[in-house]
């Protein structure tokens, strides 16, 4: 495997990898058969980098397809179909299959083998990047390091935490 394989090439193993359904290690199966997705291209410029695909994602197969899909949009200035551009943005969630539902009804976070086994190797294939858009706990703690003061105190923060080592 070479070590900056091209991200399309990356994302089509993500797509057929099963491993959060066959993992045991990381909390309990899958409500669903696993349906990961992920978008971008080697060329991408911007990465939406978020939690995990919800449920109308995961019955849809596109990300961001709710209201805060709508939101985001609206906030980034972008369209539809330059949101959906894998050559423009890249969309690499935590975990890039839905989680399912905790008691509550609410998501379950990411599952981890997820980011474990795929964050790296899709980020290598991802060379032009001028921006990383953080959304969400776990993408924060993951590309920052920590969490300080919960989500809402790590985004008031972010530039103190980047400059710091």
């Amino acid at each position: 495997m070479p070590a900056h394989a091209p991200f399309e090439d990356t994302a089509a193993r993500l797509r057929a990898c099963r491993l959060c359904r066959d993992s045991p290690l990381y909390g309990p199966p899958l409500p669903q058969e696993p349906r990961p997705i992920v978008q971008g291209s080697t060329g991408a410029r911007l990465c939406v980098a978020s939690q995990a695909p919800g449920t109308r994602a995961h019955r849809t197969g596109m990300p961001f397809t709710d209201p805060s899909g709508v939101r985001l949009r609206s906030w980034l200035g972008l369209d539809e179909a330059r949101f959906y551009d894998p050559a423009q943005v890249a969309i690499v969630p935590m975990g890039s299959c839905f989680p399912g539902l905790d008691p509550k009804g609410g998501d379950r976070p990411p599952r981890r083998e997820c980011a474990e086994r795929w964050r790296a190797e899709l980020f290598s294939g991802l060379p032009n990047l001028e921006l990383i858009l953080v959304i969400g706990q776990y993408a924060q703690a993951w590309h920052l390091g920590r969490m300080e003061g919960g989500l809402t105190g790590t985004v008031r923060r972010w530039r103190a935490l980047l400059d710091e080592p």
